[in-house]
């Protein structure tokens, strides 16, 4: 018997954040949506946005690849089984392949890659899913093809359709190293006089807080595939913006800080290995989701999953915005506190507005 009462709607404050310049996956100039109840994000990252728009090309974004994952969980006898069992289905891939054909017009079986603990025997299957985040399209075509596998008569039984080796939000090493959603590479060489003017520091400060605090701090607490600063103030607040499954920033914000001094200026870049986003699906029918997407030009009709790889690329260029900014701040003693008290504590919400709209913070 359900037990659900009516639904009703959580209200988070939203702005939009920008103009944010980029070059690469997507050209020109976009404003984002944020939805935070941190509000000294919106300021952070429109001061990022700033130095975006200083800089001719802007943040170079990098879709370096797509694909969705769902593990399942066959059990076998013995690991020898396990393993005759795993070679039969890596040689009879394309049959595989036919098997997801023929239940999903999106969704296309692209990896197999097993891995035997004792007599269990995973199986990771990875797909690209068009402009859907993929998730019940994973599913529902690794359940076809455990249906499929177990029909061979391999001595397989089923264990599970997801075996944790996915892996889904959780934060492991697996997604970097194997791939799990749109992985993202942004990047921006930053003259030293806009590092100075607008950043209120040096290029030479930066890059040596990027290597001791999101390095060597990263490591002493044990971080696990994933050195930055703050990838998930902007992962929530974009994810929930525009209709994403937010327990995704778990593993959407692993990922790496890049800093160099370089004589034409401070090179800075964001990895984000593995954003679980799309722009159809479950979330994506609300109207203020649908408005977000208008807005960012992610109801135009493109190839299947362009759309999800220019929103994968404006989430990258939004950490990018915030994260350096952040770490320009923490540069210098007091300047963070001082900004938190003054935009959350305090009354001068013009500072705000203006530092949202590209103003020195």
């Amino acid at each position: 018997m359900s037990t659900y009462s009516e639904t009703t709607v959580t209200a988070i404050p939203t702005r939009w954040v920008g103009p944010i310049r980029f070059s690469g996956a997507v050209n020109g100039e976009f404003d984002v949506p944020l939805a935070t109840y941190e509000t000294p994000l919106w300021p952070s990252v429109g001061r990022g946005a700033k130095v975006s728009r200083q800089v001719e090309d802007g943040i170079v974004a990098t879709v370096v690849g797509d694909w969705m994952t769902r593990s399942v969980l066959f059990t076998a006898a013995s690991a020898a089984d396990a393993h005759r069992a795993s070679l039969v289905i890596q040689s009879r891939f394309d049959d595989l392949q036919e098997v997801v054909a023929r239940g999903s017009r999106f969704a296309k079986l692209v990896e197999i890659h097993p891995e035997i603990v004792g007599s269990l025997l995973f199986i990771r299957f990875a797909y690209t899913t068009g402009d859907a985040s993929g998730h019940n399209m994973a599913t529902a075509a690794s359940d076809a093809l455990m249906t499929e596998i177990i029909s061979w008569g391999l001595g397989l039984g089923y264990g599970s359709i997801s075996g944790n080796f996915c892996s889904d939000k959780k934060a492991t090493a697996v997604n970097g190293v194997l791939g799990r959603g749109r992985s993202v590479q942004a990047d921006i060489l930053i003259p030293h006089d806009i590092v100075a003017a607008t950043l209120k520091t040096s290029a030479e400060r930066v890059t040596e807080l990027v290597v001791r605090k999101n390095y060597v701090g990263s490591t002493i607490a044990g971080a696990l595939r994933s050195a930055n600063a703050h990838f998930a103030n902007m992962l929530l607040a974009f994810y929930l913006a525009t209709g994403q499954d937010a327990a995704n920033i778990v593993e959407g914000s692993q990922g790496f800080t890049y800093a160099e001094n370089r004589p034409e200026g401070l090179y800075f870049g964001c990895s984000l290995p593995h954003l679980i986003v799309g722009t159809v699906g479950n979330g994506k029918h609300l109207a203020h989701v649908n408005e977000a997407m208008e807005r960012l030009g992610l109801r135009e009709e493109r190839e299947p999953g362009e759309n999800s790889r220019r929103l994968a690329a404006l989430i990258a260029g939004t950490v990018l915005c915030g994260e350096l900014s952040l770490l320009a701040a923490q540069t210098n003693p007091g300047e963070l506190m001082a900004a938190h008290v003054s935009l959350e504590r305090g009354a001068d919400h013009s500072s705000a507005r203006s530092s949202m709209e590209g103003d020195p913070s």
